[in-house]
């Protein structure tokens, strides 16, 4: 070794290409695979049941709700305040299931890192 050399020195052309342009291509990258996640949530359901397992429903990772059932016993026609509070109680619990369904989801293309309006 060539006296005042760090072995470690490694000539300017011989460095991997990357900088600036090789960021851009990262971040191209992850803009695509967030575009396909997000179009893949819109279809990806999940399964939710509230109220004790009397009231289930099914919602997208886009959060809309695709079905509610509810076990007959649920249902009291002298007590329908009770009931508009449970399916709120259970549209909410669904909604925050599909929330953090989504956030795990697009955690694994942004690798953690947090992007506002997305997660």
């Amino acid at each position: 070794m060539a006296k005042g050399r760090r072995s470690d020195f490694v000539p300017r052309a011989a460095q991997p290409q990357g900088g600036q342009a090789g960021m851009m291509a990262k971040i191209a990258q992850m803009q695509e695979d967030m575009r396909k996640t997000q179009e893949a949530l819109e279809a990806e359901l999940v399964n939710v049941t509230a109220a004790g397992g009397a009231i289930t429903m099914v919602i997208t990772g886009h959060q809309r709700v695709q079905s509610i059932k509810l076990d007959p016993a649920l249902v009291d026609p002298n007590d329908i305040a009770m009931l508009e509070d449970t399916l709120v109680a259970a549209v909410n619990e669904a909604i925050l299931a599909s929330q953090e369904y989504a956030a795990k989801r697009l955690e694994s293309v942004t690798g953690g890192i947090s992007i506002p309006g997305l997660t």
